[in-house]
């Protein structure tokens, strides 16, 4: 795994998301709620400027959120989409360079980190951002930017 182990702080903008929200373990539902968002892509690429591709989840209760960001506020928006005006705000940002498959073992290891060194950790949703295109990257070279909310 190739893990990048020191933490930066970095801030999130405000972000137009839409995705598919689950509930529960997210070895389960993480690959269901993706299943569903690709499923939507065609008819949000016809409507709306996607900007970035990205999950949210929260550990209590497990809650994960698979989507993209956009360029502006949504309109109608197909059955199963949602919404969120995501506000953002300052990370630790913990960088995988690899395949998917490795994300559950670095977003672990990130945590660890943060909680070895005593960082600071503030309700919210952690992140996943998928830098690079797994459809013109080689999977060795996908980058994934593991993000914690922390304060300013």
């Amino acid at each position: 795994m190739s893990l990048n182990e020191e933490a930066q702080i970095v801030t999130w903008p405000e972000t137009h998301y839409v995705c598919v929200e689950a509930e529960g373990p997210f070895q389960q539902t993480a690959p269901r709620a993706w299943q569903q968002m690709h499923a939507h892509l065609p008819t949000l690429r016809e409507r709306y400027a996607i900007t970035g591709f990205l999950s949210l989840y929260k550990m209590n209760p497990m809650l994960y959120c698979a989507g993209v960001s956009l360029a502006e506020v949504p309109g109608e928006l197909p059955a199963g989409i949602q919404y969120m005006n995501f506000s953002g705000g300052a990370y630790i940002r913990f960088v995988l360079t690899g395949a998917y498959a490795q994300l559950p073992q670095a977003s672990g290891r990130a945590w660890q980190i943060v909680a070895e060194r005593n960082m600071p950790v503030r309700d919210g949703f952690a992140i996943e951002n998928y830098v690079n295109n797994p459809a013109l990257a080689p999977e060795a070279e996908l980058i994934t930017e593991i993000l914690i909310p922390t304060f300013d």
